[in-house]
């Protein structure tokens, strides 16, 4: 039986979210590296295979493809999951947990993605205050989130696995001040505990890290 392939580049953080869930489902994927910068998205055997050319987009070993992180992320564990952890039958669990999906991609990566993308591609060397505390502000919003151990209940979900992947990147830029947003930061150390957590998801936040500080200090010169 052949792997699930994975278009993602290791500086996205949705393609990051996708790799720890398949970590935690025990899924080996075969990983394509896609270079943004480069505009390999852009080419057309990759637009043929998803008109929205972004990444991650999946192929599994039927043929099926699927792209946006949250939606693989739910066909991963509905498809592969050995039982209903992350991704709960129970309604009401489930509807928590598709509201953090949507909160990372309207608020988090969104978030992210404004600020980021004039520097990384279109050769900006401004950092808007505005959009540094909107950032600041996604961060309360999901401190004043975190009443448990993870976001939905006691138990790690797709809620976790995909909201940790952009925190994560804006942290690095950013860091979380622990005394003003002390369950976001606990939360955070918590799942940076996973075995699979540095290699899979915090090089890469820290990659996107560096390449920001590098083109903005390129774009000002």
């Amino acid at each position: 039986m052949g792997k699930i392939v994975l278009y993602t580049a290791k500086l996205s953080p949705p393609g990051r979210s996708v790799e720890l869930t398949a970590k935690a489902l025990g899924l080996d994927l075969d990983i394509k590296p896609i270079n943004l910068i480069a505009g390999d998205h852009l080419k057309p055997e990759f637009v043929k295979l998803n008109p929205q050319h972004t990444i991650p987009t999946i192929i599994d070993q039927d043929g099926t493809v699927v792209y946006d992180s949250h939606a693989i992320n739910v066909y991963l564990a509905t498809k592969y999951g050995k039982d209903d952890s992350l991704y709960p039958e129970d309604v009401a669990t489930r509807a928590k947990v598709n509201a953090a999906l949507h909160f990372d991609s309207g608020v988090l990566f969104a978030r992210l993605r404004f600020y980021l993308e004039p520097i990384l591609y279109y050769g900006s060397g401004e950092a808007p205050q505005d959009k540094i505390e909107y950032l600041y502000k996604a961060y309360q919003l999901l401190n004043d989130t975190l009443v448990s151990d993870y976001i939905v209940g006691n138990k790690l979900t797709l809620a976790d696995l995909s909201c940790i992947a952009s925190i994560s990147s804006i942290h690095a830029i950013f860091p979380i001040d622990a005394a003003k947003y002390p369950q976001l930061a606990a939360w955070v150390a918590r799942l940076a505990k996973l075995p699979y957590y540095k290699a899979t998801n915090q090089e890469g936040a820290e990659e996107l890290a560096a390449l920001y500080r590098a083109k903005l200090a390129e774009n000002r010169q």
